[in-house]
């Protein structure tokens, strides 16, 4: 497998990370003014790691650019 190819699987990682952070983003948001904010805060803490992911992805696809 060449560079390029690792660089498409990185950017379609990248996406598919992206969307369930925001999925998940948007399931904290509904239990975050609830009586059940621990799920809230769970959750967001989820979010934060895939966050995390995300930008450890784009790092990794960066550096097979050089």
């Amino acid at each position: 497998m060449g560079a390029e190819s690792d660089r498409a699987e990185l950017s379609t990682l990248r996406a598919q990370i992206a969307d369930v952070a925001a999925r998940v983003t948007n399931l904290a948001e509904r239990y975050d003014q609830s009586p059940d904010s621990a799920i809230a805060a769970d959750l967001f803490a989820a979010e934060r790691a895939l966050l995390a992911a995300h930008r450890s992805l784009q790092q990794a696809s960066t550096e097979l650019e050089t």
